[in-house]
């Protein structure tokens, strides 16, 4: 599933790193529904190189580094459409 979801992604050469990863331990899929949902919850999560997340974030609190960054978020709404058809559709 992973290798699929990230397929987007499959020749930059972090893919076969990142989908390692991304099965490396427990996943919980999750949707979030609200006006400017993806906006929001990149607020939330933080920048996705936990060196530059601000004070507080997920990534900032959790991530270890731009790869292994605790959390995956849409970037679009296009794209969480995708990716939670990929999950849920």
């Amino acid at each position: 599933q992973a290798a699929k979801f990230y397929e987007v992604h499959k020749e930059r050469p972090f893919y076969n790193d990142l989908v390692k990863f991304m099965t490396s331990g427990p996943c919980v899929p999750m949707v979030l529904e609200r006006e400017d949902a993806v906006a929001k919850l990149r607020e939330v999560i933080g920048a996705t190189n936990p060196e530059e997340a601000e004070p507080g974030t997920i990534r900032d609190t959790h991530g270890s580094n731009i790869q292994n960054n605790a959390v995956h978020a849409s970037d679009s709404p296009k794209n969480a459409a995708i990716e939670i058809a990929h999950y849920f559709g």
